[in-house]
């Protein structure tokens, strides 16, 4: 099948800077809300940057809390979309979409919102195909996914935490792979081949 990817268009940033990214990859995708493209892509990309009770609000509104869930095609979740992704977020006390069996917690240790380059570990996947151990990616966060069965990757902040996430044809990163450079652009790579 063609690659026919969209991202999802919602009340959160962060959204261009990834059509950026997939740009500079020479992949095209649509920006879209609308339900009936987002069902008929072959990859779906659910980034993210904001506050999860206000999200999750307007995604009930909009009705794509329940297109997302019934999604079978890839589908992968950056930063605050891994988040939504979760059962539970203590962000405002928020009951997201339950992908993942997990909930998240804020950091109450080290400088919040935990900003800047740290390391992967346990490197799990076809996300994950040529990328090494130790590579560094960029964070801009402050909750986090404990370490649960999910995780496919992990990383160190003041305590680990899952880097990466997958359960069947979802996947969810909570570093940016659009801000993390050449090894970043590669995951995404990695994502629309999958």
């Amino acid at each position: 099948m063609e690659n026919n990817i969209v991202i999802i268009k919602y009340n959160a940033g962060n959204i261009r800077s990834v059509d950026f990214a997939l740009r500079r990859l020479g992949i095209s995708a649509e920006v879209t809300g609308d339900p009936d493209k987002i069902r008929a892509a072959s990859k779906v990309i659910f980034p993210g940057v904001g506050e999860a009770s206000s999200t999750m609000a307007h995604l009930r509104r909009q009705g794509l809390d329940i297109v997302i869930l019934n999604l079978t095609q890839p589908v992968l979740g950056i930063c605050l979309g891994m988040q939504l992704m979760c059962k539970y977020s203590e962000e405002g006390e928020t009951d997201c979409l339950g992908i993942f069996d997990t909930g998240v917690l804020k950091f109450t240790k080290g400088k919040v919102p935990h900003m800047g380059w740290n390391a992967l570990e346990g490197l799990s996947g076809g996300l994950f195909e040529k990328v090494n151990e130790g590579t560094y990616v960029y964070y801009v966060h402050s909750f986090f996914v404990p370490e649960n069965p999910h995780t496919i990757a992990s990383s160190f902040y003041s305590t680990r935490f899952s880097a990466a996430m997958q359960h069947d044809n979802f996947f969810a990163t909570q570093f940016h792979p659009e801000k993390s450079g050449s090894y970043g652009e590669l995951i995404l790579k990695n994502f629309i081949s999958l």
